[in-house]
């Protein structure tokens, strides 16, 4: 049985729109080209003497630019669910790490200063396959200031 829940955290991060160097750094909101195989990829042999099964996570590259498919599978459990990444003026780089707990990932992403932002939680209790949101993200624009010369 596939088991998606959504567990929601007050706490919200904000993260500048543009790039460090003072340029928009606009990124077009569709992929020309959409990759087949996965760009990010967590896969864990399951302990079991009797089959071939797996732990895997992996994120795929859909036509909308900061939107990715996240396929999961624990022995013959699978399921699918969507990321939406911020765009804070950069090409997105999403990215999968090892959670806390055995067969869990941790789905997120680097922010310009190269930070990893943890987004959402892949994990399993009992025999049940959970995707979790951990934290929520905006994009926050902020007003530039305009200097007039003194008189």
């Amino acid at each position: 049985m596939l088991s998606i829940g959504a567990l929601y955290f007050c706490s919200c991060h904000s993260i500048g729109h543009g790039s460090t160097d003072g340029s928009s750094g606009d990124i077009p909101e569709f992929r020309n080209e959409v990759k087949q195989e996965p760009v990010a990829e967590l896969k864990e042999k399951i302990n079991d003497p009797l089959n071939n099964w797996y732990f895997s996570v992996q994120l795929f590259e859909t036509h909308k630019t900061f939107k990715y498919l996240i396929k999961m599978q624990y022995e013959e459990v699978s399921g699918e669910d969507t990321l939406t990444l911020p765009d804070f003026g950069l090409e997105p780089k999403p990215e999968l790490q090892n959670g806390k707990d055995k067969y869990s990932c941790i789905i997120g992403f680097r922010d310009k200063e190269n930070k990893f932002r943890e987004y959402k939680l892949v994990s399993v209790s009992g025999n049940e396959l959970k995707i979790t949101t951990l934290k929520h993200y905006s994009v926050v624009e902020t007003p530039q200031t305009h200097s007039t010369p003194a008189p």
